[in-house]
C-alpha cells in the first residue's frame, strides 16, 4: 500500500523543519527532542499510575506502574520495556502507551527505564531489564498482581530487550514469561539483513541505526551476544509471540526474520505487518487508526494468553 498520508506529511514537516536527525545531534539534545515529540500528544485517563524504583545492587531501576479501572486483585502483569534506540527514551516518552495497553487489557503494566548508552553501555541495559522482570515476577504482593501470569512486552529496542529477557529466563531458569509482545523490534545488528534501504530515511536512517550500536557496545564482539542480537539464538522453548511491524519500516526484516524463526523452533507466534505504516506508529493512536487497532490486537493477544486461561 502507499505511504499513509499522515506519515508522509509528519515526513515532510520534518524535512521543511531542518531540524537535523537524533544521530546528527549530542545525545542530550536528541534524547530532549525525543521526549518533546511525546510530551505533545494527549494520552487516556487511567485509574492509578505510580512511580516506584526497584533494587539493583549500585543503582535502583525507575519503573511505573498503571492500574486501569477494570483490573481485579491478582490480575495479570505485563512488564513493557521502552523504545528509542537503547540511548533514548524514558518512562515519560512511554507513558501514552502504557495507559492505552492497560486499559484495554484490564491488566496492571509496570514499564521500566533501564540505564542507557553512551553512559551505561552493553550489557547495562539487559541486565537491568531482566533484574526487573525477576522482581516484577516475584513482588506480586506489592504490585497486587497474579505471579504465574506475567507477560514481557517492548518496541523497537525495548522489544530487542523483551526479546533478551524471555531467553535470559529459559537458559537461567528464571521466572518465565507467559508470553511476549514485540513491537517492530531489533533482532539483529547485521544490517545487510536487517535493514531495507527501500525505506532508507522513513523515520530511520541506516546511518542512525549504526550510531546506536556505535554507542551501545564497546567491544563488537557484543553485537552477537544473543542478549543484543536473539535472531542468531537458539529459540526453542520460549513463550508465545505476537510481533507486529510496518510494512514502510527499513527495519521490518527484523521482526519478520524473527517471527520465521521462532515458528521454525516450535513457538506459536503471531506475525502482523500493518500496511502504509512507519516505524514507532502503535505510539500515535490519536493519529492513526491503525495504532489502534495494534492496540487492540496486543490486548486480544494478551487477554488469550492470560485471562482466558
Amino acid at each position: 500500500m502507499p505511504l499513509h498520508p499522515v506519515a508522509a506529511d509528519l515526513l515532510r514537516q520534518s524535512a521543511e523543519s531542518g531540524r537535523p536527525n537524533a544521530h546528527l545531534l549530542p545525545i542530550e539534545q536528541a534524547r530532549e527532542n525525543f521526549e518533546a515529540t511525546f510530551a505533545a500528544l494527549p494520552v487516556e485517563p487511567i485509574a492509578q499510575i505510580e512511580d516506584l524504583s526497584i533494587p539493583a545492587g549500585s543503582h535502583d531501576i525507575p519503573a511505573r506502574r498503571y492500574v486501569p479501572a477494570t483490573a481485579q486483585p491478582g490480575a495479570p502483569l505485563v512488564v513493557y520495556l521502552h523504545g528509542g534506540g537503547w540511548q533514548m527514551g524514558s518512562l515519560d516518552s512511554h507513558d501514552g502507551i502504557c495507559r492505552a495497553l492497560a486499559n484495554r487489557t484490564g491488566m496492571t503494566f509496570l514499564s521500566v527505564e533501564y540505564r542507557r548508552p553512551p553512559e551505561h553501555p552493553f550489557p547495562a541495559a539487559p541486565d537491568d531489564c531482566y533484574t526487573a522482570w525477576e522482581w516484577a515476577a516475584a513482588a506480586s504482593g506489592r504490585l497486587g498482581t497474579d505471579p504465574t501470569r506475567v507477560a514481557i512486552a517492548g518496541d523497537s529496542a525495548g522489544g530487542n530487550l523483551a526479546a533478551a529477557v524471555t531467553l535470559r529466563a529459559r537458559d537461567s531458569g528464571g521466572p518465565a514469561p507467559a508470553a511476549q509482545v514485540l513491537l517492530y523490534p531489533a533482532t539483529t545488528f547485521d544490517l545487510e539483513r536487517g535493514f531495507d534501504l527501500a525505506y532508507e530515511g522513513v523515520m530511520l536512517y541506516r546511518d542512525e541505526v549504526q550510531w546506536h550500536k556505535e554507542a551501545y557496545f564497546t567491544d563488537p564482539e557484543h553485537a552477537v551476544d544473543a542478549q543484543a542480537a536473539p535472531l542468531d539464538a537458539d529459540l526453542t522453548g520460549l513463550p508465545p509471540a505476537l510481533i507486529i511491524t510496518a510494512e514502510y519500516d527499513p527495519i521490518r526484516p527484523q521482526g519478520e526474520l524473527y517471527a520465521a524463526k521462532l515458528a521454525a523452533a516450535g513457538v506459536e507466534v503471531q506475525q502482523s505487518t500493518y500496511a502504509g505504516m512507519v516505524h514507532g506508529f502503535a505510539q500515535f493512536p490519536m493519529l492513526f487508526d491503525e495504532a489502534a487497532h495494534a492496540v487492540d490486537e496486543i490486548a486480544a493477544f494478551l487477554r488469550g494468553r492470560l485471562l482466558d486461561v
